[in-house]
């Protein structure tokens, strides 16, 4: 078996049971770093952690809105690993699709509390418990439905909109000793985006220069480099990763 580098650093990333989280932890780990992943399932996120490696990977189950939850993932990474110089805020929701005229104002408020306000509760208190006093950078989730406006996920890309602002606010807040930018990605290969493109996958590709869709390994590498010494003078960027989709509507 490889022995892994250890690069003495520690990353908290959230809604990394699978998807985009989970290629976010993995390239991680296989830098280096140790990392506290949360899930909501279990079960799920205990096949996540013994898949990246149980000897330095920890998971703490649990919803990313709740408060508590944030809490206790933090205390916990302080608690097995004595630092956290890095988070990815990645859990999120989309549990509508349609118009936002017939939007259920309790669905936008659920979709916003998932993927904005907690993305904020978890960078406050990573800021209190570690990054203040110590430095690190933080990646925020964010997706290309927040840069223009896509068909039927209003609520979502309205969301994801203000994750691409909050991740400006906090890189003005808190540097210099924290850098903070966002990821944007296009439609990845993933359970959570299955509906965009299962069935039809070819044709979904087809509008794309790069001919593909995106797989998680695509944003957990651009995450990790965010995340790293070697994006040092980068701070309150949103970078765009959408296999040229862009180039096609002449947006950007």
């Amino acid at each position: 078996m490889t022995q892994l580098p250890d690069s003495g650093r520690v990353a908290l990333v959230t809604g990394a049971s699978r998807g985009i989280g989970y290629g976010i932890a993995e390239a991680l780990v296989a830098r280096g770093d140790r990392v506290c992943v949360t899930g909501r399932n279990e079960d799920t996120l205990k096949e996540a952690v013994e898949k990246l490696g149980a000897d330095r990977v920890i998971g703490v189950a649990g919803k990313a809105h709740d408060e508590a939850h944030q809490a206790v993932a933090v205390e916990r990474t302080m608690e097995a690993f004595g630092r956290i110089d890095f988070l990815a805020n990645n859990a999120g929701t989309n549990p509508v699709y349609g118009l936002l005229a017939d939007l259920d104002l309790g669905v936008a408020r659920k979709v916003y509390e998932t993927n904005v306000i907690s993305a904020l509760g978890f960078a406050q208190k990573t800021w209190h418990a570690w990054q203040k006093e110590n430095g690190g950078a933080i990646v925020n989730v964010a997706s290309i439905a927040g840069v223009a406006p896509s068909p039927f996920i209003g609520a979502y890309g309205i969301s994801k909109a203000a994750m691409i602002n909050l991740t400006a606010q906090l890189a003005a807040e808190m540097a210099p000793g924290v850098r903070v930018n966002s990821v944007a990605p296009a439609v990845v290969k993933t359970k959570f985006a299955s509906a965009l493109y299962e069935g039809r996958e070819e044709e979904a590709a087809a509008a794309y220069p790069l001919k593909r869709l995106g797989v998680p390994e695509d944003i957990g590498g651009a995450a990790a480099f965010l995340l790293s010494d070697q994006a040092a003078w980068i701070t309150g960027q949103n970078l765009v990763i959408d296999g040229g989709l862009f180039l096609q509507a002449g947006v950007g």
